[in-house]
């Protein structure tokens, strides 16, 4: 008797120990499978890579960075065409030859690490799905600047200027559409503005994706490398995007055919880019704290040395840091031992952060005129002078 009901309590704990393990193990579970809910929470940059696919390779890929206290976002345009060397390929090729729709985890791993930055979501979503997800939404609304008419193209391509509402079969269009005399960055532009306005109609219309009718409808049309209930707890965070108020960057370079193909390579073996959404992240955080601006600085860039092309090299340059060039051009003497900022600005930090960009710290001030103010004034922010003590990329003294 005494045997049996000591085997009856060996059992019981046994059974009470399992359930305790099994609790635990599901609690264990249930964080490991909303991996959103560890990046949603606290005062933290959510960042996600959309991939628009055609063909089964991105046509746009969209590295959205999202800062929900303040509902600002940076984004960054990776091209198809970016080269780099992959070691897992063993070879230089381009930066989509990683991408599997079925598992995007190596070309995920591979814009991290080209952004330095941690992507851990990734959505996607085919062209076809895209037709079938704006015509779910009942449209996205988008604004054209100038009109598109081409009726030798294949398909015919009709948009009329202003804003309007594509259907999916004029996303389709305006996502896919290649024009003889379209620069490479306006085609890039436009399919990012499209990416952007398809985020903001997801936000406009969240209530009506997550209804138990229109869920599983939706949920067909996209994939991701997350579980759906994290899936929708990120799309509703950063479908509260400021759409208006979102940089788009692209990774610039310079060209090079490479085995029969031509091949983007980042600037400064990908450093600069990194730079770039450093500073980028970092302005995020700025604006939350009161520190920040929307303001675009205006540049004027002179070179101050008889060598060819820093102008240009460093107009690039800012340009990539967001700023907005408005003239390029040689100073008045072409043998500027040192590199100097004039500022017009009055931003004391606004300066600072615009000199450590490219490390200068020689900063001469010029006052505006009391009638004049930045609307106004026909001069840029900051005019910088490049010395000798430039090469390329930063002052080396």
């Amino acid at each position: 008797m005494f045997g049996s009901r000591m085997d009856a309590s060996g059992i019981l704990l046994a059974v009470i120990a399992a359930l305790l393990i099994g609790g635990v193990a599901a609690v264990t579970l249930a964080m490991r499978a909303d991996p959103a809910k560890d990046a949603l929470s606290g005062d933290r940059i959510v960042n996600v890579l959309f991939v628009l696919e055609r063909d089964g390779k991105p046509l746009i890929s969209h590295a959205l960075m999202y800062y929900g206290a303040t509902r600002r976002a940076i984004a960054f345009d990776v091209p198809g065409e970016l080269g780099l060397i992959i070691k897992s390929l063993g070879r230089v090729d381009r930066i989509d030859a990683l991408y599997d729709p079925r598992d995007p985890k190596a070309y995920l791993e591979e814009v991290s690490g080209l952004l330095g930055a941690d992507i851990p979501f990734c959505i996607s979503f085919d062209i076809d799905s895209l037709v079938k997800m704006v015509d779910l939404l009942d449209g996205v609304p988008i604004f054209i600047a100038d009109p598109v008419r081409s009726l030798d193209s294949d398909p015919v391509v009709l948009m009329p200027s202003g804003s309007v509402v594509l259907d999916g079969a004029k996303a389709r269009t305006f996502a896919t559409y290649s024009l003889p005399d379209e620069e490479s960055a306006e085609a890039i532009d436009r399919r990012q503005r499209l990416m952007l306005a398809l985020i903001k109609r997801l936000g406009e219309k969240n209530d009506f994706i997550e209804s138990p009718q229109v869920r599983p409808l939706f949920s067909d049309l996209v994939g991701s490398n997350m579980d759906t209930r994290a899936f929708y707890r990120l799309l509703n965070e950063i479908s509260g995007v400021d759409v208006e108020r979102v940089v788009i960057q692209r990774v610039q370079g310079n060209s090079k055919e490479v085995s029969g193909q031509v091949l983007l390579f980042p600037y400064y073996d990908g450093s600069l880019i990194k730079d770039i959404v450093k500073q980028s992240l970092a302005s995020l955080a700025r604006t939350s704290e009161g520190g920040g601006s929307d303001r675009v600085y205006t540049v004027e860039v002179l070179n101050g040395t008889g060598s060819s092309g820093f102008a240009r090299k460093t107009a690039d340059l800012l340009e990539g840091f967001g700023y907005e060039i408005l003239s390029i051009g040689n100073a008045e003497r072409q043998d500027y031992e040192r590199s100097e900022i004039i500022d017009r600005s009055g931003d004391e930090a606004a300066v600072k952060v615009f000199g450590d960009i490219i490390r200068c710290e020689t900063i001469r001030r010029e006052a505006r005129s009391a009638s004049e103010g930045p609307a106004l004034d026909v001069g840029a922010d900051f005019t910088i002078i490049l010395g000798k003590d430039f090469n390329g990329r930063y002052i080396v003294r």
